[in-house]
């Protein structure tokens, strides 16, 4: 089975950008469809953003559509969340998910990301 290992994640002001990486490991990413999701204190894990196995089939939420690019390179086992124009509401916990089937089975730890405003 995969696994995945978030990072980029930090501390940036309102407005600025951050790259997101999720580096797979121990299975060929290739096969998976994947997903970024957040989690922020005291609420519910939302979903951020889908792509498909070859690199179709994104889809983002509405929060972030138009901010956020979701993309992967299979060659490098990585899936990439460019965040820009990032607002306060963005500050949570990242966390990159793989699915082959209905649900997304594979977790990465989170990467913690920070707006100030």
């Amino acid at each position: 089975q995969v696994q995945l290992v978030e990072s980029g994640g930090g501390l940036v002001q309102a407005g600025g950008s951050l790259r997101l990486s999720c580096a797979a490991s121990g299975h060929t990413l290739s096969v998976y469809d994947m997903g970024w999701f957040r989690e922020a204190p005291g609420k519910a894990r939302e979903f951020v953003a889908a792509i498909g196995w070859s690199g179709g089939g994104i889809f983002y939420a509405d929060s972030v559509k138009g901010r956020f690019i979701i993309s992967r390179d299979n060659a490098k086992a990585t899936v990439y969340l460019q965040m820009n124009s990032l607002k306060p509401e963005d500050t949570a916990l990242y966390y990159c998910a793989g699915r082959r089937g209905e649900t997304y089975d594979y977790w990465g730890q989170g990467t913690q990301v920070t707006v100030s405003s």
